[in-house]
């Protein structure tokens, strides 16, 4: 996972999360009954599998 600041991170977690739910597809394995769209985009983000990126100029 890149450095990002709090708020790049807030940003791509809040933007992966509306993505899934409006039934994105989900990069990772869930544990059974994660539901919550934030906690999978935190966990993708962990797991720097989100297909998002920061231009930082």
């Amino acid at each position: 996972m890149e450095q990002y600041n709090k708020y790049e991170r807030a940003r791509i977690i809040s933007a992966r999360a509306l993505q899934i739910s409006m039934d994105a597809p989900i990069l990772i394995s869930v544990p059974k009954g994660e539901y919550n769209p934030i906690n999978i985009a935190r966990m993708e983000l962990k797991k720097d599998a989100i297909p998002i990126t920061i231009k930082k100029d």
